[in-house]
């Protein structure tokens, strides 16, 4: 399948295919120099089978995990670009979860002011989701994407197969921020969690479709963009205070979106659907703490955040809400009709 994001100065191809790895030079010219960064968690099979058919790519490997989508790291990254003599003709190629993509594709924008880069997504969650958009960031201490830019690949490369080395925890991370998509634009997405096994070829497509299309409306997220946010203003917060433990990004959206569902028998739908992800219950928590943190996410103002909240499946509204409104919703908690 081939689909193309129209933006306003860009276009680029998004290719989902099974086994798209293993014809790499379908996709991307073998001759240019690239820098494949990644982490060390991808399984060494997916970057042997990407190096091996690049006629002029070098690896750039760093520690996985949250914590390393920072300043240090992309230091690290960057003086490896510069002592390999990389031009702006030469490319980067992001090859990972979300946390590669988001700091390989920040280093892309910020190199000699911006080369191209690719993102080959391997995680659902990337897959689904955050490989499409041109949102490139790393976090400063517990603040998540706090320095970043708007910065487009110029192909998405999408290939199931990779998920078949992928721990089943990751894999429901991923899952639910398809899910996301579908209780905020497709009542027919959701559906599809209802059916087992799940059809995850199924799922990437449709949430990816659904994603291009929105960045396509909104590309900086000025206006309807921000219903992608749906359960990330708690579930950042979430993500943050409880950075020890550490909870899975997409586990935290789970949690965050709990909050902001109105219908008590939709509430328990999803419910249903999160528990039979194995997503965890949302931990007893100090609102006030958790308050701390929602007043530093990137969409609110001095005294007020737009939040996303779903009164139906495949629909939502955008409603500005103080900050004394958001800690009353955390004081109810999330399992509350």
């Amino acid at each position: 399948m081939k689909l193309e994001v129209k933006l306003k100065d860009c276009c680029y191809p998004i290719y989902i295919e099974r086994n798209a790895l293993k014809h790499i030079k379908d996709y991307i010219d073998p001759d240019r120099k690239y820098a494949i960064v990644t982490d060390d968690n991808v399984p060494k099979q997916w970057v042997d089978l990407l190096k091996n058919q690049l006629r002029n790519a070098s690896v750039i490997t760093f520690e996985h995990g949250e914590k390393n989508k920072s300043l240090a790291t992309y230091e690290e990254v960057m003086e490896q670009i510069i002592s390999g003599h990389f031009s702006r003709k030469d490319a980067i190629i992001a090859l990972g979860g979300g946390v590669v993509g988001d700091l390989a594709g920040f280093v892309a924008a910020t190199y000699m002011r911006g080369i191209d880069f690719i993102n080959i997504p391997t995680t659902l969650l990337s897959q689904v989701d955050s490989s499409v958009g041109g949102k490139v960031a790393i976090d400063m201490g517990s603040y998540k994407n706090i320095v970043g830019a708007f910065y487009q690949p110029r192909a998405v490369i999408i290939d199931p197969e990779t998920l078949s080395t992928l721990p089943k925890r990751q894999i429901s991370s991923g899952a639910v921020e398809a899910l996301k998509m579908g209780l905020i634009l497709d009542d027919k997405l959701v559906d599809l969690y209802e059916q087992q096994p799940l059809d995850l070829d199924a799922i990437i497509a449709r949430s990816i479709d659904l994603k291009r299309m929105i960045v396509e409306q909104d590309e900086k997220e000025l206006g309807q963009r921000a219903i992608l946010n749906f359960g990330h203003t708690i579930g950042h917060a979430i993500e943050s205070v409880y950075h020890h433990i550490p909870y899975y990004h997409g586990e935290c959206v789970g949690m965050g979106m709990l909050f902001f569902i109105n219908d008590p028998d939709l509430k328990a739908r999803i419910r249903h659907i999160l528990e039979q992800l194995d997503i965890p219950a949302v931990p007893l928590y100090d609102p006030k703490e958790l308050i701390s943190f929602i007043k530093h996410d990137k969409k609110g103002q001095s005294d007020t955040i737009k939040t996303i909240q779903v009164d139906q499946v495949g629909s939502c509204t955008i409603r500005t809400m103080t900050y004394e409104d958001i800690e009353n919703i955390l004081e109810r908690g999330p399992y509350e009709k």
